[in-house]
């Protein structure tokens, strides 16, 4: 008898309890082998879990499974976003509280351990700070610990938590039964100093990397924000203000002036222009009459029109992008820091010594075995200690982000900074990145000087009357120029060619495109027709200003190249990286800036998922891609980039997406942040490198390997200075980066 077939679930659950990269791979782990679940992803980043999986299990049993190692989900559908965004802010707060408070009480403890360390009354001071800096500010790490010992691993935390409570195990016997080691010839000497620095330097590193984590929610959380909580709608021949959750297809819904619209239809009545730069980038609003399409999240201007309502909730292009970017963000496995991996092997290697020091001192030992063989096995282990490894990367990427900022780069994640050198493929959106994002009036040709001075005025009132999004570059132009407004009446827009107004005279003007003026029969001076056509060669859009006699003047008004893009696209190329240009915008204006900055590879009229699309397509040929880009429409490929880039001067949600973002919005800073990630990168293979060749050397010295040919033993309290000598070292190294130019 075959077995009815089990429907599939695909959901997104906020996941609790998780504090590192090992937790991450651990949750994936437990609810993989869940009976009834297909396949788990985690996204470490936003704390979430995509779970696949079918009727034998229940939201409800997924939780069951994770609660029974430590972990948890938030099965409830209301409110979702709130309540994960609650969670983050309250985990950050306590990371930030448990931080401040370990760094307080370690102070004291440092300055006793380094210059009284022979002062009685320091040891138990110190003991009694040291108590609440490990077991209670610190105590994330044991748990950790513990839930990593349970899947047979071991990671940072492991290192870190074995460690210090060695240290601290060790130098509380010492402080209550010192004589113990008076008596055999030996002075008594504690650690409180280097276990509770290790933990407050560890737990530092936690709340930077949380603090970065917070970011990716804000950015979906912000593309929530662009659909409007309620909307006006026509509902049995009334007017009603209903919520977003009740729209309904086939209603007919109200727009009026600066309104954002709420979800995906057609226009059926009035007409205005509509910014819809978070779809296609392009910074000049669309003009929709009957029959146009409107989308969720694009902002009205100022005119006023009745939609029909086509698609609703999670149809929407809307809700589509926050969709794709959740899955873009969520499609990258959780990064195994390079440290976790190291300690994977070291942990269990620098243990195995240790047992194996204590036992050859057991066994070969003279009247004092058990001393040397305690003393040599905690030597080994505190020499050890992760301070140098857990400082290497950290403090790299800490100058790192530091030498970033002095140079326009804000840098959000370390793993970003880290990945930034690799890079082979950059795509550039075009408008705001490579262009300014603005329309501005590259040119104005009047037929004499004269009618400039006489009918400035005049085009300066018509403009600063218009709706077009255009008008508004004129206005500002002629404002610069010194211009001030005539008087005009009767003013009238005319759908789809533009404006017309005459003066107190009765004298009509026009300002708009060639239909215009050709509808009016209005001559156009040959000059003034072939400049017309030359702009229109280069992708500029350009308006014609008449009288009823013949056109005064052509306007050229264009979105301008940014001066340092040619430059920064040359640099990049001259760096072996191929570099692509992605806009919304039509064929003849992309060649037209792609030639002008040197690209041949670029595509136009492309959708935010053809971006995405496309960073994918590289990436499946091998490439390392950075996305660079500003706008709402790009937020899915810079999620789904390896290197996301975001402009100084674009949206919130791009910025909050983007891992690094360009303050100066200058295009040459980019080749400078490729540059930094490489020197950061040499940073932390160098500090790398320096800790581990102190451990090779410090270990077995600290295993008593000197004492056969020259009778040499290593005092812990020589261990411990070593190992803050090592921790200094790294931290020098680090701050050689600063002295460098990129």
């Amino acid at each position: 008898m075959t077995e009815p077939t089990q429907t599939l679930h695909k959901e997104t659950f906020p996941v609790t309890g998780m504090t590192c990269a090992a937790c991450a791979s651990s949750v994936e782990t437990i609810l993989t082998y869940t009976d009834g679940v297909k396949s788990a992803q985690v996204n470490f980043a936003s704390s979430t879990v995509l779970v696949e999986y079918t009727d034998k299990i229940s939201a409800k049993g997924l939780n069951e499974a994770l609660e029974a190692v430590g972990y948890g989900l938030i099965t409830e559908k209301e409110n979702v976003e709130e309540t994960v965004s609650k969670s983050q802010k309250e985990h950050y707060k306590v990371l930030k509280k448990h931080t401040i408070g370990a760094a307080i009480l370690t102070l004291p403890i440092f300055i006793i351990g380094m210059f009284f360390m022979h002062w009685k009354p320091g040891t138990w001071i110190s003991l009694a700070l040291a108590i609440p800096v490990l077991f209670v500010f610190g105590r994330r790490f044991f748990i950790s610990a513990w839930k990593q010992s349970k899947h047979k691993s071991v990671n940072m935390d492991t290192l870190v938590a074995l460690s210090t409570a060695i240290a601290f195990l060790f130098s509380l016997f010492n402080t209550l039964f010192p004589e113990f080691w008076i008596s055999r010839g030996f002075e008594p000497h504690v650690y409180y100093e280097a276990a509770t620095v290790i933990i407050t330097f560890i737990l530092f590193g936690k709340m930077l990397e949380e603090k970065a984590k917070s970011r990716t929610s804000t950015a979906l959380k912000n593309l929530m924000g662009l659909q409007p909580k309620t909307l006006k709608a026509i509902i049995e021949d009334e007017e009603k203000e209903i919520q977003i959750s009740d729209v309904q297809k086939g209603y007919e819904i109200i727009v009026r002036p600066g309104e954002k619209i709420p979800v995906d239809g057609k226009v059926i009545s009035g007409s205005s222009f509509v910014d819809e730069s978070m779809i296609s980038g392009e910074p000049i609003a669309v003009e929709k009459s009957t029959d146009d399409k409107v989308f969720a999240g694009t902002i009205n201007q100022k005119g006023s029109f009745h939609f029909k309502a086509e698609k609703v909730g999670s149809e929407t292009l809307l809700s589509q992008i926050i969709k794709r970017v959740q899955e873009a963000q969520g499609s990258k496995a959780p990064v195994q820091k390079l440290v976790d991996k190291i300690a994977s092997i070291f942990v269990p290697t620098v243990i195995a010594i240790a047992i194996l020091t204590f036992a050859v001192w057991m066994i070969v030992g003279s009247e004092d075995a058990l001393s040397h063989a305690i003393l040599n096995s905690v030597a080994v282990l505190v020499i050890a200690c992760p301070c140098a490894l857990g400082l290497a990367t950290p403090t790299a990427i800490m100058v790192g982000i530091g030498k970033g900022a002095e140079n326009n780069i804000l840098i959000k994640d370390a793993e970003s900074l880290e990945i930034a050198h690799k890079v082979n493929a950059v795509i550039l959106d075009k408008t705001g990145t490579i262009t300014a994002g603005k329309p501005a009036v590259t040119d104005i040709q009047w037929e004499s000087q004269e009618l400039r001075k006489a009918f400035s005025p005049y085009l300066l009132a018509i403009e600063s009357k218009s709706e077009h999004p255009l008008a508004d570059a004129v206005s500002k132009k002629l404002t610069e120029e010194g211009f001030k407004s005539e008087t005009i009446q009767g003013f009238q827009s005319v759908t789809g060619k533009g404006v017309e107004a005459k003066n107190s005279a009765g004298e009509y003007f026009y300002v708009g495109n060639s239909s215009l003026i050709q509808s009016h029969g209005i001559k156009v001076n040959p000059e003034l027709e072939i400049q017309a056509k030359t702009w229109g060669n280069e992708a500029k859009t350009v308006v014609f200003f008449a009288n009823e006699k013949k056109v005064l003047a052509v306007i050229a008004i264009a979105d301008q190249i940014k001066a340092s893009s040619k430059f920064a696209i040359k640099k990049l190329k001259e760096m072996d990286i191929e570099v692509y240009m992605l806009t919304g915008d039509n064929q003849q204006t992309a060649a037209a800036v792609a030639q002008e900055v040197g690209l041949t590879d670029f595509k136009a009229e492309v959708m935010p998922s053809d971006k995405s699309d496309f960073v994918k397509e590289l990436q499946s040929k091998g490439k390392v891609v950075a996305m660079v880009g500003d706008g709402i429409n790009d937020s899915e490929a810079l999620a789904q980039a390896d290197i996301s880039i975001a402009m100084g001067h674009g949206s919130d949600i791009a910025m909050d997406v983007a891992k690094m973002t360009i303050i100066s919005s200058d295009l040459e800073v980019i080749p400078k942040a490729f540059n930094l990630s490489a020197m950061t990168v040499r940073g932390i293979k160098e500090n790398l490198f320096w800790a581990f060749i102190y451990n090779l050397i410090g270990i077995p010295i600290a295993a008593g390997l000197l004492y056969p040919i020259n009778g040499f033993l290593l005092d812990p309290m020589i261990a411990g200075a070593a190992m803050a000598f090592s921790s200094v070292s790294v931290v020098l190294n680090s701050l050689r980066l600063k002295r460098k130019s990129i």
